[in-house]
């Protein structure tokens, strides 16, 4: 197939080219202004183009490149030149298809499925069982998966036909020469350079063509226009200038948020966990407690095989063999009975069985971090900065009244809402 291809290249491309032409013969693109309803554009093999699909095929290109470029300009979105870009496209496609179908091109149904399958995008689509949510790709795409295979099978169709052309092409031994030739063909030439200054000892100029030369150019010798001014900036930074918190303000706020000042406590256990899930059977989940209160029973009687109890016993996958070990951890981290139960203990002591969504836990608590408050004096200049702040937002409201009050009632100057209000005037 490629070899005729090869042999008629020129026949398919003039073919392409009859089939493109009589449709802005007829159809020109002058007539796409004002038009409206289901008037034809352009027509292909006898299949119509319509002015609402150029519309929505237009909008879909639009909206693909405000994605792309969210500041793009709309009003270039909505250009003539864009439309009938898009117009272009859209013959040019209905074309390929069309000489897609007139050469016989089609896809296989072993080729369109291994690219299916190499598609990551798709891939999100199917469920955990390996199903596909059509559902899901509707609401993504705005097409079936019937519609979307159709468009791909002719798309890949219609590639085809352009790679029967481009793909199979030779350039002539003389046009590739001169090509190439053009790149490392060396030039001899000749320059002459005219300098102004070395004819400038030849030439008088009087004081008349000064002059002249003077009033017909003013605009070169005009400075631009300037003018001196001064102003204030009234910020909340310059409100907070104002502000001086007093000790008493400072020592509550420290006393108030000690916790973001220091570190919280942190303690470390280990456990052995015998699962039972809400879904256990009554049966399942008694021996499951039986079994943990026996386990529990052999690590009261010996604390130090904890360890060796939970490498062979406990169900939790992530600590069974470390030993049951769950590293340091602060409140909010664990379930709130396995948390209360842990925060309870006393170092080196073992839980009674703690019962939670996952199961049955023995825990035993081998380490506290104490939490750590910095003295007040430590942070004392950032909870000044933290108090002022909070200060200047209120204050701020009344200097911004104080300062427009002022510069109202006297215009003249900015000199008294400067010194009313400690800023500094700018110019």
């Amino acid at each position: 197939m490629f070899d005729t291809f090869r042999k008629y290249n020129k026949v398919v491309m003039i073919f392409l080219f009859l089939l493109i032409i009589p449709s802005f013969v007829f159809f020109g693109v002058e007539r796409y202004q004002g038009m409206g309803g289901d008037e034809k554009v352009a027509r292909i093999q006898g299949h119509d183009i319509t002015k609402p699909e150029w519309d929505q095929q237009h909008r879909v290109e639009t909206d693909r490149i405000r994605q792309q470029s969210p500041n793009v300009d709309p009003t270039l979105l909505d250009s003539d030149a864009l439309r009938y870009a898009t117009l272009e496209r859209m013959v040019r496609d209905r074309v390929l298809a069309a000489a897609a179908v007139k050469t016989n091109m089609s896809v296989s149904e072993d080729r369109l499925a291994r690219m299916f399958a190499q598609d990551a995008g798709l891939a999100a689509f199917r469920t955990a069982d390996g199903k596909f949510d059509r559902e899901a790709f509707l609401r993504a795409t705005g097409r079936t998966p019937e519609q979307y295979e159709a468009s791909v099978r002719a798309d890949m169709a219609s590639q085809q036909v352009l790679l029967g052309v481009t793909g199979t092409s030779f350039a002539p031994a003389a046009l590739t020469a001169a090509t190439v030739n053009a790149f490392y063909d060396r030039r001899e030439i000749q320059v002459a350079r005219f300098a102004p200054e070395s004819f400038a000892s030849k030439v008088t100029v009087s004081d008349a063509d000064i002059e002249a030369y003077y009033k017909d150019h003013t605009s070169q010798f005009q400075a631009p226009e300037q003018a001196s001014i001064e102003y204030l900036v009234l910020d909340l930074e310059a409100a907070k200038k104002n502000i001086v918190a007093n000790e008493a303000d400072l020592k509550t706020y420290y006393e108030q948020n000690t916790a973001r000042f220091g570190t919280k406590e942190e303690r470390r256990a280990s456990h052995i966990l015998i699962t039972a899930p809400a879904s256990m059977s009554s049966g399942d989940r008694a021996k499951a407690k039986a079994k943990a209160e026996q386990l529990l029973a052999d690590v009261k009687k010996a604390p130090a095989t904890f360890a060796d109890v939970a490498r062979k016993n406990s169900q939790d996958p992530g600590s069974a063999e470390k030993g049951g070990d769950l590293d340091f951890v602060t409140r909010c981290a664990m379930v709130k009975p396995f948390e209360d139960a842990m925060f309870a203990l006393k170092k080196g002591d073992i839980s009674d069985l703690v019962e939670t969504e996952f199961g049955y836990h023995i825990i035993q608590l081998t380490d506290i971090k104490p939490a750590v408050v910095p003295p007040f004096e430590k942070v004392r200049a950032t909870i000044e900065n933290d108090v002022r702040a909070q200060q200047a937002t209120q204050e701020f409201a009344k200097a911004a009244e104080i300062f427009t009050d002022t510069v109202y009632q006297q215009p003249e100057s900015l000199k008294p809402a400067a010194e009313k209000l400690k800023l500094t005037i700018q110019t």
